[in-house]
């Protein structure tokens, strides 16, 4: 087990929850502004700002998100005079997007003025399952922790849902869009394809490990998909909620067979599907859950996802 000299600084909400799987809670002395998971590290000091107001509407905060890129600014900033108060001996980062956390880049930076503690710098970049895998290995590797049973629990909740839909034929599977943002309207990729075809569905538009791409209103119309799932970057249910309900009101929505059939969704995207850690497990097990409810009732409804 680690020795109580750690002291480690998460700056991402996925690698906070890949710290406390791994019984590390205690070593974290400061996370970022968005590390929420579990509850008792909100305690901890907070080391990043928003450079942006995330209650804005989505179209202006895909507007601010564009200008800070472009203007080679991060979307975050971190707290360097926290971190030096905290000298932590590790940073936990990612490597992945510029839009979910603080930029390998920056944390860089911002160590470079740290001039008494110099943290070793841990970035993790998840595309898929198996590398959220390697990245809670490489976690625990990092602190001497033995991940074997963690990842043998996690890979095993995931068997039992492919177990679970090997009987039913192609056409028992739904075709499934998963909206990340409204305003441009784009879809769900990196690992949500994947967790979309674990779970008995056929993810569309989105490739497994790839960017979220951009999604043509008249694309989801004309492909007309069974189910659609709500899962924008950030946003709660609540939040989540209100930005569905403005697409809804768009000529043609009421055409789609799966707003016929009261077939679409909203989830919390923000604990779940957004974060590359082990309750990825869990969003796996809420595709099934909403894809298949003859076969598969975990009992996250109501506080992971809703119907619309």
């Amino acid at each position: 087990m680690t020795d109580s000299s750690v002291r480690i600084v998460s700056l991402i909400p996925g690698g906070t929850e890949i710290l406390a799987t791994l019984g590390l809670v205690n070593a974290i002395v400061g996370r970022s502004h968005e590390c929420d998971y579990p509850p008792e590290i909100k305690n901890r000091p907070i080391c990043t700002q928003a450079r942006l107001n995330s209650n804005a509407s989505s179209s202006e905060i895909h507007n601010d998100v564009n200008n800070l890129l472009q203007s080679a600014l991060s979307i975050y900033e971190i707290k360097t005079d926290v971190l030096e108060q905290l000298q932590p001996t590790h940073i936990l980062t990612q490597d992945q997007c510029d839009v979910c956390a603080v930029s390998l880049h920056e944390v860089e930076k911002a160590v470079a003025t740290l001039i008494d503690s110099k943290p070793e710098i841990i970035s993790l970049q998840p595309n898929i399952l198996k590398d959220v895998w390697a990245d809670i290995e490489r976690v625990g590797n990092a602190f001497g922790v033995d991940t074997v049973k963690v990842l043998e629990n996690l890979e095993a909740r995931v068997k039992i849902c492919q177990q679970k839909i090997q009987g039913l034929a192609l056409n028992e599977l739904p075709t499934v869009a998963c909206i990340e943002w409204t305003d441009p309207l784009m879809t769900a990729a990196n690992w949500i394809p994947e967790l979309v075809n674990l779970a008995g569905g056929q993810s569309l538009f989105s490739v497994t490990g790839k960017p979220s791409p951009i999604l043509p209103w008249e694309t989801l119309i004309t492909s007309n998909p069974d189910i659609i799932i709500f899962m924008p970057c950030g946003f709660d249910l609540n939040r989540t909620q209100q930005e569905a309900e403005l697409l809804t009101k768009l000529p043609e929505w009421e055409k789609l067979q799966a707003s016929k059939k009261g077939r679409v969704y909203i989830t919390d995207g923000n604990s779940y599907f957004n974060r590359p850690g082990p309750r990825l497990v869990d969003s796996l097990e809420i595709l099934a859950e909403i894809l298949h409810p003859e076969i598969f009732q975990y009992g996250y409804k109501g506080t992971a996802w809703e119907v619309l």
